[in-house]
């Protein structure tokens, strides 16, 4: 039987997070807002007005090029893309075809199976968005407030072969635009879209055969689902002799299924020339310098780095560098316990991970600064608070802006580890709970732990837990 291969590119459109939008003042993010709230005669395209380069999406989407190892000309020039569509008052995007913002590129995604592909991109460019169209009781009402929203276009090249490829790529992608701050990358809100071409071919071959077009996606998992719906239609077309067309398609991720809407067109549709208002952009070496010098530590970067001078395990590394505030925050601390950094990972995941997801927050706006992290760790590291007082200790810290050691002082946390106190207290649990001594002493050593519980319980969690186990089986053993 014949063995097929996915071939895959993605086109995703990046909507950037700038204040206004690409040619106007208007508010760029209208998420939350009425509809054709944020429009004016620019981006509506009335007669006589004449569009502004915002200069701020030329330097987000310079970032993003460098971060994506593209070649950066020092001009590019804008041009119009010609179509007639309701939402696009206009009738034509202003758009770069021929002379874009950035050349090349590619972007290394780690793969589940320890691999990396690197996936190699064929354009990347700034445009404007359209508006969009909603369709509501039998009628097609038309919202504006999208057009002229700054977008970078990104299209990769045919490198990737499956369904979970493709979502690697997009999990990387949308974690470099958050960590360069140039893009909200929100799928839901239309921040971050992913357009799909699927084709199939016999495996080993390096044809490319006709290739079908995914629309309307809003996650990542969504778009796994719909390329592998489109895998496999086009898998069994291949083998009932059949002939696979080049249509656009829509996913309806309510059914979970893909429809045809239109044939997709081609570049020579969209008769592009040069756009006439506008001057070609130009990006000298000093404004690229400027540029350049805000472009931080790449997070792929910094996760190798993790592994190699800390000597964390892959998956602490790709937790840790999940977002740029978090890996940050994980290092100062680092320097601030000057210990084992392993030590500090654990806690960082385990426990201040815990605090940022209850509370809504973000690395860099907790009360538990990473010095004060570092303070609780010592402490517990000195015996001066047990691990469990340790862990309450986090919480109090971030809910009062107190540091640790002014907390353990003012609520009397301090471990109890005075043998003789202690001893006096097991010996009072062992003396009121003869049924439980009986049964531990027939073997149910699992008891063990309910006896330690009654010490802590009693010395309001307080008691060194080594210390109250060595004395329980001392005197339970008498």
């Amino acid at each position: 039987m014949a063995e097929y291969e996915a071939v895959i590119g993605l086109e995703t459109h990046i909507q950037l997070n700038t204040a206004s939008k690409i040619f106007c003042s208007c508010k760029a993010d209208s998420w939350d807002d009425g509809p054709n709230t944020n429009i004016c005669p620019v981006c509506t395209g009335l007669p006589g007005v004449l569009p502004v380069t915002n200069k701020a999406v030329v330097e987000k989407a310079t970032l993003l090029a460098a971060a994506m190892h593209a070649d950066i000309p020092e001009e590019s020039f804008f041009d119009r893309k010609n179509y007639f569509y309701p939402d696009l008052p206009k009738g034509y995007q202003i758009s770069q075809y021929d002379m874009t913002l950035a050349n090349g590129g590619y972007l290394d995604v780690p793969m589940p199976e320890g691999e990396s592909r690197r996936v190699s991109i064929h354009k990347l460019h700034i445009e404007e968005d359209a508006g969009k169209t909603v369709h509501e009781k039998g009628r097609r009402l038309i919202d504006f407030n999208r057009c002229g929203v700054p977008l970078i276009e990104m299209v990769t090249n045919p490198d990737l072969h499956s369904a979970d490829e493709a979502a690697q790529y997009l999990i990387r992608l949308r974690q470099l635009l958050r960590w360069l701050d140039v893009s909200e990358a929100d799928m839901e809100k239309g921040h971050l879209r992913a357009d799909a071409n699927v084709s199939i071919r016999l495996k080993g071959e390096d044809v490319l055969n006709t290739k079908t077009e995914i629309k309307n996606v809003n996650s990542i998992e969504a778009v796994r689902a719909a390329i592998e719906k489109e895998i496999k239609r086009q898998t069994k077309a291949y083998e009932e002799g059949e002939r696979i067309e080049a249509w656009t398609l829509n996913w309806d991720d309510n059914t979970q299924t893909l429809h045809k809407m239109r044939s997709k067109e081609t570049e020579a549709d969209y008769r592009y020339f040069r756009e006439p208002d506008l001057l070609s952009v130009k990006i000298d070496d000093a404004w690229k310098d400027a540029i350049l010098s805000g472009l931080p530590e790449l997070p792929l970067e910094r996760r190798q780095r993790f592994m190699a001078d800390y000597e964390l395990p892959e998956y602490d590394a790709d937790i840790l560098t999940g977002e740029r505030a978090l890996s940050e925050y994980f290092e100062s601390a680092v320097k601030a316990y000057e210990g084992d950094a392993k030590r500090v990972s654990n806690w960082v995941m385990n426990d201040v991970l815990r605090i940022i997801n209850e509370t809504g927050t973000t690395p860099d706006a907790l009360k538990l600064t990473p010095d004060y992290l570092a303070e609780t760790i010592k402490l517990v590291d000195a015996n001066t608070v047990n691990t469990s007082t340790g862990k309450t200790l986090l919480e109090k810290v971030e809910n009062s802006d107190k540091s640790p050691g002014d907390i353990v002082k003012e609520e009397g946390l301090a471990q109890v580890s005075d043998t003789g106190a202690i001893r006096e207290i097991v010996e009072g649990i062992i003396a009121d709970n003869p049924d439980e001594v009986a049964k531990f002493k027939d073997g149910n050593q699992q008891l063990m732990g309910w006896f330690v519980g009654q010490v802590m319980q009693k010395t309001r969690g307080q008691a060194d837990p080594k210390v109250a186990s060595l004395l329980l089986n001392e005197l339970l053993s008498e």
